[in-house]
């Protein structure tokens, strides 16, 4: 057994080494998960290996337990950025006696957010256990939603939305984005990753549903649709509409049919998603954009903050004389249905 002094020069050198490869050999003796409603979710932890952690951390004088690094990474912060589940769990025990387990290193990151940025749903889940601080946010404001929202990690979501705590699905980081906005955003930026020829078929398609199933966790669990980041204003409608993500719009606009109507007219500094749409010059989706949107109930006589229709913002040529048409269509069409109705009155 190394001396705390070696530990507290370099906290994880005693396990990387051959002591390491001894627990590994030796037969596990699995714990069970105490999560309620979420046993058998994940790898069970390793009951021996979690002794002796538990062991050496209690042998640790109160100076190395609670020792910061040069990036004021504490021994929990590090034995989670390696996936060193065992021991983990054992200085969190430690660290939540004395008050912190919440401990924050330079980038403002909890060993939680630590997790959860590293993609490591069993730590994730053992932290949240003892206590570990949800709704805690780094410095740029972001909370453990936002991060498994932004990366795409939707095991790592499904534990924080499913332990039953609560939740803040609306919190805001300092860009002023909820943790849904940050998945809309992250999606799209997938979407588009796929014209680069570098691109890895099989990888970006895992990417793809990771992060179209974060989205979806998150709206089952409540996020709000008519949410609007701070900046401009923008609905989670908007942000997939600008980027031409049309197959997050399709989704979008058949899932809440019925909130459609208050979501699909809203404004984003002046702007409906119609009037993204229209402005969308060269974009493969742009026509099937508008279509969709008009039938889902999108007044293209909506101006914006200049005045604008979404037809001012076409393009010219042939494509935008089409697509001209298509809003002067529809455009008749929804002033004949309100003259029929108000003949009827």
């Amino acid at each position: 057994m190394a001396s705390t002094s070696m530990v507290h020069t370099d906290p994880v050198a005693w396990v990387t080494g051959p002591r390491q490869q001894s627990c590994a050999a030796a037969a596990p003796t699995p714990v069970s998960s105490t999560v309620s409603g979420l046993e058998g979710y994940g790898r069970q932890l390793d009951g021996r290996t979690l002794e002796e952690a538990r062991s050496f951390i209690q042998r640790m004088d109160y100076s190395t337990t609670t020792w910061q690094d040069d990036d004021d990474d504490t021994i929990l912060h590090i034995y989670t950025a390696k996936g060193l589940r065992e021991y983990a769990y054992a200085a969190a025990e430690k660290l939540k006696e004395l008050g912190k387990l919440d401990s924050k290193e330079h980038k403002g990151k909890t060993a939680l957010l630590v997790a959860v940025a590293a993609n490591q749903p069993d730590i994730v889940q053992d932290l949240i256990s003892l206590g570990a601080d949800v709704g805690v946010c780094d410095v740029k404001g972001q909370t453990a939603l936002h991060l498994a929202a932004t990366y795409g990690f939707p095991r790592v979501m499904q534990i924080i939305l499913f332990m039953g705590l609560q939740v803040n699905l609306e919190a805001r980081n300092f860009e002023g984005l909820t943790p849904l906005h940050c998945a809309a955003i992250s999606h799209s930026a997938t979407m588009k990753a796929v014209a680069f020829p570098s691109s890895n078929p099989a990888a970006w398609l895992g990417e793809r549903n990771d992060k179209f199933l974060c989205l979806d966790l998150l709206l089952n669990a409540g996020a709000s649709l008519l949410s609007q980041e701070i900046k401009s204003n923008k609905t989670l409608l908007h942000l997939a509409v600008k980027e031409g993500n049309v197959h997050l719009v399709r989704y979008l606009l058949s899932i809440r049919p019925d909130e459609m109507q208050a979501i699909i007219n809203m404004k984003a500094h002046g702007h409906t998603a119609l009037h993204m749409a229209a402005g969308l010059h060269g974009s493969p989706y742009q026509e099937e954009l508008i279509r969709l949107l008009l039938q889902h109930g999108a007044d293209p006589s909506t101006r914006n903050l200049e005045n604008d229709q979404p037809a001012h913002l076409l393009q010219s040529g042939d494509t935008g004389d089409k697509l001209k048409l298509i809003l002067k269509r529809r455009g008749t069409s929804s002033r004949r249905r309100i003259t029929s109705l108000q003949d009827q009155d």
